[in-house]
């Protein structure tokens, strides 16, 4: 089955971004590494910051006020639809969002204080070209970081899901776990090595979430905001079905009182140019 994703993946094809389908899949989980993200990078006041990959600016809220007034945050994205919600959700001055493929960014080199990716570069054609990029437009001696997801028993709510459609689209298993492509921390820290970063070092970090009930968490998925969603609503009735019952019995084991307890583990890189 050919699946005719959009740019960057989470925005079907010609289709605005579901912001509140987005936030239940992605942004719930995403927003509690963005504090550590930031640390890492050392975001602090006046800085002008890249977030790269911005998606609906998860990481661009937070990093605002902490750059305050005298700082300013871009958010580059290959995909206008994700632009069009994060320019929505913020609505900031000193938020400026850029189209750009974060392989061939359109800035000049020494251009930001501080770098950060939240969950982007796992889906990069090339990540250590998208490296290379970070580290040409960081300054010198500033930091830049990096979040990914780790392997995909330690994040259930996307790894049950990429098992239960690879079974029904077995050519297509290696799309559905780019969640997962930069799950070795070893890799991560070789690679920003490679991209000319010193002082790197990776660190796993684990968060835990509450989601109000199974049927919450479904809806996102139903909503087809994401390169799985994607997928799983181009499968006939009966195997949408069928993923949607393999994956609530995989997901039982995490219900206490009618919600769903999960937790998630991300690997954080950071080096300094």
């Amino acid at each position: 089955m050919e699946m005719d994703y959009g740019r960057g993946f989470h925005a079907p094809v010609g289709r605005s971004v579901d912001a509140a389908a987005y936030d239940g899949y992605v942004g719930r989980w995403s927003r509690l590494f963005v504090p550590a993200l930031l640390a890492a990078a050392d975001v602090s006041r006046g800085d002008r910051v890249l977030d790269l990959a911005t998606g609906s600016g998860e990481a661009a809220l937070l990093a605002l006020p902490a750059v305050q007034a005298s700082g300013c945050v871009i958010g580059a994205d290959i995909s206008p639809a994700m632009l069009d919600a994060a320019r929505l959700r913020l609505g900031s001055r000193s938020f400026l969002p850029v189209a750009a493929d974060g392989q061939a960014l359109p800035f000049g080199d020494d251009s930001f204080d501080a770098v950060v990716c939240q969950l982007g570069l796992q889906f990069f054609p090339d990540p250590a070209r998208g490296l290379e990029e970070v580290r040409r437009v960081l300054r010198g001696g500033r930091r830049a970081a990096i979040c990914v997801i780790a392997t995909p028993d330690r994040a259930p709510m996307w790894g049950v899901l990429a098992k239960a459609l690879s079974r029904h689209l077995p050519a297509r298993r290696e799309a559905l776990h780019l969640s997962f492509a930069l799950a070795d921390a070893g890799v991560l820290e070789r690679l920003l090595g490679a991209a000319g970063f010193n002082d790197t070092r990776v660190e796993r970090e684990t968060r835990v979430a509450i989601i109000e009930s199974f049927d919450t968490y479904w809806a996102c998925v139903e909503a087809g905001i994401g390169l799985m969603p994607q997928a799983y609503l181009a499968l006939p009735d009966t195997r949408r079905r069928s993923v949607r019952e393999e994956v609530r019995a995989r997901l039982s084991k995490f219900a206490s009182q009618g919600k769903l307890v999960m937790s998630v583990e991300m690997l954080i890189g950071t080096g300094r140019a």
